[in-house]
């Protein structure tokens, strides 16, 4: 079984940083392209935003809503995956997950997801 634990969030000020961590665990062959994404509380599913990804090939791309100020990466050693986000904003408020394709060790191949962290910018 495959497992994705987020970890990093918390409350933290306008203009300030954090760095999203995200754990892939379980019977992993390898991991192709990872993503981040966001939710509002209270907010359905269906709204969750789309905000950084790092393609197989490792080229990373940005919603235009955290371009310049986010940072997407991972570490293939340990199976990690980053999200550095700097410059926050009241905004930015929101649930954030990762996500990632996973192939496991049975060959079955298939999007995972973490269960989220809160991230919370405020005075």
């Amino acid at each position: 079984q495959v497992q994705l634990v987020e970890s990093g969030g918390g409350l933290v000020q306008p203009g300030g940083s954090l760095r999203l961590s995200c754990a892939a665990s379980g019977t992993i062959s390898s991991i192709g392209e990872t993503n981040w994404y966001r939710q509002i509380p209270g907010k359905p599913r269906e709204q969750r935003e789309w905000i950084a990804r790092l393609s197989s090939a490792y080229y990373p791309t940005y919603a235009d809503s955290v371009k310049g100020r986010f940072a997407i990466s991972r570490d293939n050693v340990k199976n990690m995956m980053f999200l550095q986000m700097n410059n926050l904003k009241p905004g930015d408020t929101a649930i954030y997950y990762c996500n990632a394709y996973i192939v496991d060790h049975d060959s079955n191949r298939k999007y995972y997801w973490g269960e989220g962290i809160p991230v919370t910018v405020s005075s």
